[in-house]
């Protein structure tokens, strides 16, 4: 027989362990989503997913101004806050001594200004635009003269080009047939700045095809490029660190370190 203190005992820890059960379920659904593939077109895409609020950051330099250009420096300049990467891609294009050709804000501060002219290369190719993170944790994609012109607020931006998706529509310029084929990556928004997702593909893509995975396979309508050829991609979900040259600006998701 058990005694009246042995069930009130028991009683207690099936408590605390249904209140532990309940706090683990809530925190693994609060969670950031780990990094995930998904195959369009014969061509698996990974895909990161970021909820507004997480500790997304974009990083360029290093305190003494020297250019950080990896994905271990930038893990290695985050251990002292006990903090990781969870993952990282290049993001935006840079000049040959990896400054940003276009808008650059980190923390608030801007470290290069917004550019608004047509010009060469894929950068060029207007209308472009500036993924930013607000000062609550949410995130847009903006057309860069309309962000010149209204100067939104945000804790951290990157400007590149072209946009992928405007309002659900691909960039006027793109073709379908092109045969201009490269590894590429971007960023794409949900329409209420709850989400970003950011992709890279597995393989050869076009423009087209690339701005029609952030349309059809994320239903998305709004999309930025950053980058192709040399695109890169810090996943240990996915069991990637990809090699290659020094990039420019790398942007990250920070977490407690593992």
């Amino acid at each position: 027989m058990r005694l009246p203190g042995t069930m009130i005992a028991e009683k207690l820890i099936r408590a605390a362990a249904a209140l532990l059960l309940s706090a683990t379920g809530a925190f693994a659904m609060d969670a950031p989503p780990a990094c995930r593939e998904i195959p369009f077109e014969g061509i698996r895409h990974s895909v990161c997913e970021v909820r507004a609020g997480a500790d997304l950051r974009l990083f360029l330099r290093d305190e003494s101004g020297a250019t950080l250009g990896s994905f271990s420096r930038i893990d290695q300049i985050l251990a002292p806050e006990g903090q990781a990467l969870r993952f990282a891609m290049n993001a935006g294009m840079y000049h040959s001594d990896r400054s940003p050709v276009g808008l650059h804000i980190e923390g608030g501060r801007e470290l290069a200004p917004i550019v608004t002219a047509s010009g060469p290369g894929n950068f060029g190719m207007t209308p472009n635009g500036v993924f930013c993170v607000t000062p609550e944790g949410s995130f847009q994609i903006r057309e860069s003269r309309s962000f010149a012109k209204e100067r939104p607020d945000c804790r951290f931006a990157t400007q590149s080009g072209p946009l992928l998706l405007i309002e659900g529509a691909l960039h006027p310029r793109f073709l379908p047939d092109s045969t201009s084929r490269y590894t590429r990556n971007g960023v794409g928004v949900s329409a209420d700045g709850s989400r970003a997702y950011f992709v890279i593909s597995g393989g050869r893509v076009s423009f087209h095809q690339f701005a029609r995975f952030f349309r059809d396979a994320l239903g998305l309508q709004q999309a930025l490029y950053f980058d192709g050829n040399i695109s890169r991609l810090y996943a240990p979900d996915l069991g990637r660190n990809d090699f290659g040259f020094a990039m420019g600006p790398v942007i990250g998701l920070v977490e407690p370190g593992r």
